[in-house]
Parts: structure tokens; C-alpha cells; sequence
């Protein structure tokens, strides 16, 4: 009996899973997922990140057997694989979702069209977001990005399924060398996925404008489903509709609610917008987008700075608060992100591409699109954005006024007298003596305002050059918004480009 693969990739969940779907119409499906070596050996691969798969198939495997299926777990090269698969049980045809993944993912692809080309089957590939493989310039994307949303959900009516003689019970080990697996994520599952969406629309959301930058609201405020986004444990637009839906039976009095669903849909299409720019142009996960600003912090790069960085020692309060609170969730709202590159980018001055392989394997919801594109937007080298520099001293006066954010993630910093907690290294010497034991102050790397004048300084010179000032038109026809306002709703103020995509966030 013949029947149909459908590969599972990001995309693990069973409703709105148009690979399921279209494989169903064709006869019997056979659902696999192949753990590969070569992908967990990338450095961008944590342990968090194979968990959470784990856990999101187990979920979908649960229902699936519901049916009458199951998911398979294969191990070893995509290629291997479906040789081993098709010479045991020859199948006609391969149904997957589209993934804008990392370059290793983009070369894995290639190597497997080719094998079906060779052998004569056809692969589908369906879009997974409002992704446009294959665009030109940005002219046309906006169109295609809310036809996909407004497309009805993709449920298959029936499933019958093809099963190996051996019917298995789900097992996955995670690769020994992967570290970094945060005791307070999020877990993984589409039924978890429906809950925070289901919490979000109908209570947190209320928060969400004027809760979102703040480390201290954000948690709440935040929807928390980038996660489940990222790996397919709910589809985009099945949020998209849903939201849309919820906003709809809304009073009019209801004005704090509104605000929040709308400012939230507005941001789901800056998911894709930022994704279209990696689908677009995938070198931009290791070269700079604007080829003029090459060479800018190359050979600058401070290894002892990074490590400070990374170990919650940069001396900022503020800024190792936040590297604490990320390595303990997997989790941290994009004001602070964007923070930390900022600091990382200006006042350390570091290139953003080893910073980008350090916050790829800290954040749970690591999507390739939208993080690669940040980097380089926050680091200053999109050439089209305005300079984003942040200062982690005002960052917490204006966003942990009290200390609340600094002092849970921050132990040493508990006994600091309020007015020294977010610049302790003023002190004076007896103020460092608390009961007999000393604080630990850790002096900040650079002197900051001196530090940040010097780099803006230095990027705004180049940025003046006629070469860099010349390679802006590209940049614009390919990768910038051809919308000013929110798809959704008339912002309340006007923005610019550039003052949208600082908003984008979860």
C-alpha cells in the first residue's frame, strides 16, 4: 500500500498543519521526525531547544495515536534516512512545511531536493508564516501576508495512516554534548500552547500596552506564545484568527483590551515581516546586510569583555539581571533583549555575529528570522535604521524604578541602599561593609557615556561615507516595510519605520 511522508520539522502540532492535511488527501500518511547529528552540533543548538521538541511531540504523538498514528523518530542524515525509509517502504511523495531556518537547514534542504529529483518523487513544501519564498522586493508582500491569514484553517477531515510492523513508543535522547537547559522555561505541547493563548486574549492581554517593556510586567503582560510559535506548536494564523475573533466580541467600553490585542497584532506582523528578510536574504545570518560596514567591529573584539558579558559581570546591574533571568527562563522581553545587544554592540563594542550564537542558545524561542535581523538592526549595520543605543542605567530608572527586577535576579545586589542599585560602584568605601561582609561590587567594563559617545562616533562617521550612504537603496527595494501604519489599526501617534520595529516584541 502506498502513502505519503510528511515530514515534521517546526511545525508540531495537528491543527492547521497543512502538510498533514494535503498528505491526508492523498491516502495514507506516515509522520516522521528525524533527529540529525550535524543539526545539534551547530552553535546555535541547545539542550532547551531539543526539550522543548521533545516535549511538543510527545504531545502531538499522544494525539496522533488517538487516531490510530503515531510520529516516528529517526536518527541520522535527511538523506540517509529517506534512502533507508524508501528502499524498506517506498512512499509517493513528501509533504513539509517551508522552513526559514539557519544556513545549515538551508544546505540540509538543498541536498534533499536534489534526492528527489533523482528519484523522481515529488516534495511539497507549503508555507508555514506569511512568508514569501521566492520575492523580489517588498511591493507585493503585504497582500500575501494577510491573504494567508485570512485563509480558513487547514484540518484534515479524515487521517488514515501507514504504520511500520513495530509500532514503537516515542523516544528521544538528547545529543550528549548540548548543555544549557533553563530550570524555569516553558514546556513544550500544543495544549500548553492553547492555554497562554487562551490566557492572553481573554485576561493578560489587558496589560499589554504599557506592560511590555518593563522586565518587572512583562512576563504577564507579554503573550508568551513566541516559543510555540517558533516551533509550530500553533500556527500563525490560527493566533492571527483567533485574535481577531476575540477583538470582535469585545464591548466598546472595552478600550484597554482593544488597545492590547491590537498593538499584539500589529506585532505578529513584524514576526513575519523580520523572517521575509533571512527567507530573502540568507547570508545575513553571517555577514552584515549593509556590505559597507564590514570591518566595523571585527577586529575589535574583546574576548575578556564577552565572557564578563555572558557571566553577569558587566558591571551594569540592569544589563546582568537580565543575562541571569534569561539563562534561568530561556525567556526575556525584547526591550531587555534589545538591551543587551545594544550594550553588547556599542559600549562593548562587539561584532553581533558571536553575540547572535551566545543569545540564539539562551533564548527558548530562538526563531532564525527574527533573530538575525534584530542582531544586526540593534548593532547598527541594516544601514536603513536609526541608531538604537541604550543605556542600562536608564533603562532601569525608567523600567525597575524600585529595584524589584535587579534585586530578584541579582542576589549580590540585595543589600545595595536603593539609591546606589543601579550605579553601586559610587559608593562610598564604608557603605561597602554590610553587617560585617562585604558587598560585591563588580566596576563596570568601560567607563559607560564615554564608551557609547566613542562608538556612535564611530559608526555615524561611516555611516556619512558616500559608499555606505550609497548602498541604502538596495537595502530599502529589498527588506524595508512598504506600510507606515499598523496592518490592523491607526497608531495613536505617527510612527516611523524605525520606531514600528523597535515596538516589535511578544
Amino acid at each position: 500500500m502506498s502513502y505519503s511522508l510528511v515530514w515534521l520539522k517546526r511545525d508540531l502540532r495537528w491543527n492547521d498543519h497543512e502538510a498533514m492535511t494535503q498528505a491526508s488527501r492523498q491516502g495514507p500518511v506516515r509522520c516522521i521526525y528525524v533527529i540529525e547529528p550535524e543539526l545539534w552540533l551547530q552553535p546555535d543548538a541547545a539542550l532547551q531547544h531539543f526539550e522543548f521538541i521533545r516535549e511538543s511531540l510527545q504531545d502531538l504523538d499522544k494525539h496522533l495515536r488517538s487516531l490510530g498514528g503515531q510520529v516516528e523518530i529517526h536518527h541520522g542524515d535527511m538523506v540517509t534516512v529517506l534512502s533507508d525509509i524508501w528502499r524498506e517502504a517506498p512512499f509517493n511523495g513528501m509533504f513539509s512545511h517551508e522552513e526559514t531556518g539557519n544556513a545549515w537547514t538551508f544546505s540540509r534542504d538543498l541536498k534533499v531536493a536534489d534526492w528527489f529529483k533523482h528519484h523522481g518523487i515529488p516534495w511539497h513544501e507549503l508555507p508555514q508564516f506569511g512568508v514569501v519564498r521566492g520575492l523580489k522586493n517588498r511591493d507585493v508582500w503585504q497582500r500575501a501576508w494577510e491573504h494567508h491569514m485570512r485563509l480558513p484553517l487547514s484540518n484534515f477531515e479524515t487521517l488514515r495512516f501507514w504504520r511500520p510492523a513495530v509500532c514503537d513508543s516515542l523516544a528521544m535522547t538528547a545529543p550528549s554534548h548540548l548543555q544549557h537547559n533553563p530550570p524555569q522555561r516553558q514546556l513544550g505541547g500544543r495544549k500548553l500552547a492553547l492555554q497562554t493563548l487562551n490566557s492572553f486574549l481573554t485576561a493578560r492581554s489587558m496589560g499589554y500596552r504599557g506592560g511590555i517593556s518593563s522586565p518587572v510586567s512583562a512576563p504577564d503582560a507579554c503573550s508568551r506564545l513566541s516559543a510555540y510559535l517558533s516551533y509550530g506548536c500553533i500556527s500563525m494564523r490560527e493566533v492571527v484568527q483567533q485574535t481577531r475573533a476575540q477583538l470582535a466580541l469585545l464591548p466598546p467600553q472595552a478600550s484597554r483590551h482593544r488597545a492590547g490585542l491590537t498593538g499584539f497584532l500589529s506585532r505578529l506582523h513584524w514576526h513575519c515581516h523580520f523572517i521575509q528578510k533571512l527567507e530573502s536574504e540568507p547570508a545575513i545570518e553571517w555577514r552584515n546586510m549593509h556590505r559597507g560596514y564590514d570591518g566595523l567591529r571585527e577586529q575589535d573584539f574583546n574576548l575578556e569583555y564577552f565572557e564578563a558579558l555572558k557571566n553577569a559581570r558587566s558591571g551594569w546591574p540592569m544589563v546582568d539581571a537580565c543575562v541571569v533571568m534569561l539563562r534561568e527562563t530561556g525567556w526575556l522581553n525584547f526591550r531587555m533583549r534589545a538591551m543587551l545587544v545594544s550594550v553588547a554592540a556599542y559600549p562593548l563594542w562587539l561584532h553581533w555575529r558571536p553575540v547572535g550564537e551566545w543569545l540564539a542558545t539562551q533564548f527558548l524561542d530562538y526563531e532564525p528570522g527574527i533573530h538575525w535581523s534584530q542582531l544586526q538592526m540593534q548593532s547598527g549595520t541594516t544601514g536603513i535604521n536609526t541608531t538604537r543605543v541604550y543605556n542600562p542605567i536608564k533603562q532601569a530608572q525608567d523600567h525597575d524604578p524600585h529595584g524589584q527586577f535587579v534585586k530578584r535576579w541579582l542576589p549580590r545586589m540585595r543589600d545595595v541602599p536603593q539609591a546606589w542599585l543601579f550605579q553601586p560602584w559610587l559608593m562610598r568605601q564604608e557603605s561597602l561593609i554590610n553587617g560585617g561582609a562585604k558587598i560585591d561590587i563588580v566596576e563596570p567594563l568601560v567607563d559607560l557615556a564615554a564608551a557609547m559617545r566613542e562608538s556612535k562616533q564611530r559608526l555615524h562617521q561611516l555611516r556619512q561615507t558616500p559608499s555606505v550612504r550609497a548602498g541604502k537603496k538596495d537595502i530599502i527595494e529589498k527588506h524595508a516595510s512598504r506600510k507606515k501604519t499598523s496592518p490592523v489599526s491607526k497608531p495613536a501617534r505617527p510612527k516611523s519605520e524605525d520606531n514600528q520595529q523597535l515596538g516589535f516584541d511578544f
